[in-house]
C-alpha cells in the first residue's frame, strides 16, 4: 500500500552520542505513560466513536508498548467527521513530561507530494501552467547531464514517470532556510543523469517533486512554500499546519526518533528539515488539519464551501496514469495517478500516500466510494511498515473484526542500515537481530522479508530487491508467498526461465496461491 523512504544519514559521531542516551532512555520505555488527549483548538474535539475505543485502541495500545513507539497519533473520518481522533505517547523521548496530543505537529514527509501536485493543478487550471509542457519551458536554467532533459514534461514528473534519480543526501544535519534554497537545489543538479527515457515506466522520485516545487514558484510568482500557506493549507483552514519550521508552534511540535543497531530508540540528533527539500517532505501537520486535507480531498476538492479543486480537475488526479504490473493484491498498490498511489481494499477504490523520513513515519489511506479516511503518524521510523496499523482501523470503519497489529519489528528496522550501507549490510543486520539480547521485540518471518522487497522495487532498486527475496526463500525456504515474491522480481527483471522456476516452486509448496498460478500460465503459453 505505500511508498516510504528514509533519508539522509547523520554523522557517526552524532550517532554514538544518541546512542548511549538513547540506551537510558529505551530502559525507562516501560514506564511510558500512553497519553489519550483531545483538541484545544475551539473547534470542539469529536466524541471517539465506541466501535474504535473498543475494537481498536486496545490494539493500539500494545503496538506502541511493544514496538516502543515515543508517540503516535491517529484520526479516523466517516462521512465527513472526524469520529475518532487519538494521541498516544510523549512528543520527545527526553521529555516525559510532554504529552502528545492530537494537535502535536508532525513532519509528514512524503504526505507532502500531493500539496505539491495539487498546487501544480491549480496552476493549470489557471492557464499558467500545461501538464504537457516541458519543465524547462517554466524553469530555463533546469539542466541535467543527459540531453533528453529537455524532453520531460510536466505530466512525467508530477507522476513520477520522468526518469530522474532519487535524492541521495537530504542534508537534514546542514539545513537551509532561505527562499533561494530550491532554486538553488536545481541548479545544483546538472551532474546528474536520467535512469530511463521520459515516460517509460514508474519510478519514485523525490528529486522531481523538488523541481516541481520551483515550478509552482516560478509559474505563480511565490516562494512554493507561501503559495501552499495561502493557496490550500489557509483555504482549508489548516490552521496548525506549516511548510516552514520556523512557523510551526513550538510547543506543539514532536521530535523524530530512530533504533540503534542493537534496536534501543534514541531522539534522532537532527530534524528531517530542509527548506530545498520542501516539495518532497517538509509539511508540518497534525491529526485535526489532516482530518481536513482528507474531507477536502473525498470532497473533490472542496470543504466548507471553500473550493482549492474543481471536482473535474481534482478527478484527474485519481485517475491512473499508469499500472503497476498486474493486477495488485487486495490493499496494495495497482497504479499512480497525479501524486497519489491507486489500489482497492476489500473491493473499494482505495486512494493513499505515505512517507517516511529520519524519525518518523505517516500513512493517509482513503476509500472515497465508502466516504473512509484513516491518518496516523509517528516520531519513530521503525514500525508499521506491513500495513497492519492502517489495515485494522480501515476494518473498524468498514465493520469488519480487526486483525491484530503487528506488535513486534521485523526487517523495516534495518532500512537506516540500508540506506547507510546497502543491501548486504542489512540483511546481515536481520541476522544479527534474530540472534540478538532483544530479538523478543522482533517477529522474523518471511512477510518482513517480503515487505522489505516490495519497498525496494518501489524505490528502483530492483536488483537489491531479489538479494532480499533470495535471502528470504533460502531462510524460509518451505513459505509458497517467499517464492512468489522472488519469481515476480524475477519477472520484473526479464528473467523469465527464473521467474518460471520460482512460480513452480511457489505453486507446488503452496497450491492456493492464485498469482502465481496466473503467472505461470501466462509465462508458459
Amino acid at each position: 500500500m505505500k511508498f516510504v523512504r528514509l533519508s539522509a544519514t547523520t554523522s557517526r559521531p552524532a550517532r554514538d552520542s544518541a546512542r548511549r542516551y538513547g540506551r537510558w532512555i529505551a530502559a525507562s520505555l516501560a514506564a511510558l505513560i500512553i497519553v489519550s488527549a483531545t483538541s484545544c483548538r475551539t473547534t470542539p474535539a469529536p466524541h471517539s466513536d465506541q466501535r474504535y475505543v473498543q475494537q481498536l485502541q486496545p490494539l493500539l495500545e500494545q503496538f506502541v508498548q511493544w514496538q516502543e513507539i515515543p508517540g503516535l497519533a491517529i484520526g479516523i473520518i466517516e462521512n465527513n467527521q472526524l469520529v475518532y481522533a487519538h494521541a498516544f505517547g510523549v512528543r520527545h523521548l527526553g521529555r516525559s513530561a510532554e504529552p502528545l496530543t492530537t494537535r502535536s505537529l508532525f513532519h509528514m514527509a512524503s504526505i507532502t507530494k500531493p500539496f505539491v501536485a495539487t498546487a501544480i493543478m491549480q496552476l493549470v487550471e489557471r492557464g499558467v501552467v500545461a501538464l504537457d509542457a516541458p519543465v524547462v519551458k517554466y524553469l530555463p536554467y533546469f539542466r541535467i547531464a543527459d540531453d533528453r532533459y529537455s524532453q520531460i514534461t510536466v505530466r512525467q514528473m508530477v507522476t513520477h514517470t520522468s526518469g530522474i534519480p532519487d535524492v541521495e543526501d537530504y542534508e537534514w544535519d546542514k539545513p537551509q532556510y532561505d527562499d533561494g534554497a530550491l532554486e538553488r537545489y536545481v541548479r545544483s543538479l546538472t551532474n546528474q543523469k536520467l535512469l530511463f527515457a521520459p515516460g517509460e515506466r514508474v519510478q519514485y522520485s523525490n528529486m522531481a517533486f523538488e523541481i516541481l516545487g520551483d515550478v509552482v514558484a516560478k509559474a505563480s510568482g511565490e516562494a512554493f512554500d507561501d503559495y501552499v500557506q495561502r493557496h490550500i493549507l489557509a483555504p482549508l483552514q489548516m490552521t496548525d499546519s506549516t511548510l516552514l519550521l520556523k512557523q510551526a508552534n513550538a510547543t506543539l511540535l514532536t521530535w523524530g526518533h530512530e533504533l540503534d543497531e542493537q534496536g534501543a530508540p534514541f531522539p534522532s540528533p537532527v530534524f528531517p528539515y530542509n527548506r530545498m527539500h520542501s516539495p518532497s517532505s517538509n509539511l508540518h501537520s497534525n491529526v485535526l488539519d489532516m482530518a481536513r486535507w482528507a474531507i477536502s480531498n473525498m470532497n473533490g476538492g472542496e470543504l466548507e464551501g471553500h473550493r482549492i479543486l474543481q471536482a473535474s480537475t481534482h478527478d484527474m488526479m485519481w485517475k491512473p496514469a499508469h499500472q503497476l504490473g498486474g493486477p495488485g493484491e487486495d490493499g496494495r498498490i495497482g497504479a499512480v495517478g497525479i501524486s497519489w498511489w491507486l489500489g482497492v481494499y476489500r473491493g473499494t477504490r482505495m486512494i493513499t500516500h505515505e512517507g517516511g523520513d529520519t524519525g518518523y513515519r505517516t500513512d493517509l489511506v482513503l476509500l472515497p466510494d465508502k466516504r473512509i479516511a484513516v491518518v496516523w503518524m509517528e516520531n519513530a521510523d521503525w514500525a508499521a511498515n506491513d500495513n497492519s496499523l492502517t489495515r485494522a482501523a480501515l476494518d473498524v470503519a468498514l465493520g469488519y473484526t480487526p486483525s491484530p497489529i503487528r506488535t513486534r519489528r521485523t526487517i523495516e528496522s534495518t532500512l537506516p542500515t540500508y540506506q547507510r550501507k546497502g543491501i548486504d549490510a542489512a540483511l546481515n543486520q536481520y541476522r544479527m537481530l534474530r540472534n540478538g539480547p532483544r530479538a523478543e521485540l522482533y517477529a522474523f518471518d518471511e512477510g518482513g522479508l517480503n515487505a522489505f522487497g516490495r519497498y525496494l522495487i518501489r524505490q528502483g532498486n530492483l536488483r537489491d530487491a531479489i538479494r532480499a527475496f533470495e535471502t528470504n526463500v533460502e531462510m524460509y525456504p518451505a513459505s509458497g508467498k517467499a517464492a512468489d515474491a522472488l519469481a515476480t522480481a524475477y519477472e520484473m527483471d526479464h528473467n523469465v526461465s527464473q521467474a518460471i522456476r520460482m512460480y513452480e516452486t511457489a505453486v507446488k509448496l503452496d497450491p492456493t496461491l492464485s498469482h502465481a498460478k496466473d503467472r505461470l500460465q501466462q509465462l508458459k503459453r
